[in-house]
């Protein structure tokens, strides 16, 4: 059993106050990384040798949020509660901003249930990643072939779900600083109504990482930038699923509203 290392308080977990080393003031970045390439190697590492579950993965996940907020970054995570709603797997959908998510999101939802992730194909490819996205048994997308991609999907999303886990989906096809309507497809709510579970709308502001200029997942670390994550309440999906993904578009739409107004004052 995972227990919660994010101490909660009225269900909100926000970064402590804490001082921060004068290296980590001033060269954020190359701190940052260097703490997450020795995980990254670690975890490779444990996971080639077949020895990576859901405990490592919390883990290395929990030391991705850790080392952002060792050189000075700050979480505000809200709405886990909603978790406890309901007894099924689900279908979590999120906006896509950075390379954050997708390291950070094991440990803040572990505790609650089994989770993986439908992500890029080109991320089986990173040697140090490899092996523990394989274990952790993602679902990769070309997004080449929307068609073939939609069938791999539901096929592999169903099996995952009638074994417990939970899918992370980022209808996105890439990652956008701005949310992008237009760009957001329906293929979670899709995999929801397939497998007859709920869905959790994820808004989440993850541009505290920022996106690198030559590798997109290596950019500029702005510790300035508030780190957000807030989970809507579960929605069933009925009939086509219009209603849904309207309500997760606007639950996204207008968090990011919020955050902006608040990076504002």
């Amino acid at each position: 059993m995972i227990t919660e290392d994010l101490m909660l308080k009225d269900n909100i977990y926000e970064t402590e106050t804490k001082k921060i080393p004068l290296i980590a003031k001033l060269f954020p970045s190359g701190v940052f990384y260097s703490k997450i390439l020795f995980h990254a190697v670690r975890i490779g590492l444990i996971a080639k040798k077949s020895k990576f579950n859901y405990e490592r993965m919390y883990e290395s996940s929990l030391a991705v949020i850790r080392a952002l907020e060792g050189v000075g970054g700050k979480f505000r995570i809200t709405g886990l509660e909603n978790f406890k709603e309901f007894d099924t797997p689900c279908v979590v959908i999120a906006n896509h901003m950075s390379s954050l998510e997708t390291l950070a999101l094991s440990a803040i939802i572990l505790p609650y249930k089994k989770v993986t992730f439908i992500l890029k194909e080109e991320l089986l490819r990173y040697p140090l990643f490899r092996h523990a996205l394989i274990a952790a048994e993602v679902i990769p997308v070309g997004r080449k072939n929307p068609r073939q991609d939609l069938k791999s999907v539901i096929e592999n999303g169903i099996d995952r779900i009638k074994r417990g886990i939970s899918i992370v989906v980022f209808p996105q096809t890439t990652r956008y600083l701005d949310f992008k309507v237009e760009s957001f497809n329906t293929i979670g709510i899709k995999l929801a109504k397939k497998a007859n579970v709920p869905v959790i709308p994820l808004a989440l502001k993850t541009d505290a990482w920022g996106i690198g200029k030559f590798l997109k997942d290596f950019g500029k670390i702005d510790t300035s930038k508030e780190v957000y994550f807030s989970f809507g309440e579960p929605l069933w999906v009925k009939g086509a699923g219009n209603e849904e993904h309207f309500k997760v578009v606007e639950y996204i739409r207008e968090k990011l509203m919020q955050w902006k107004k608040l990076d504002q004052t």
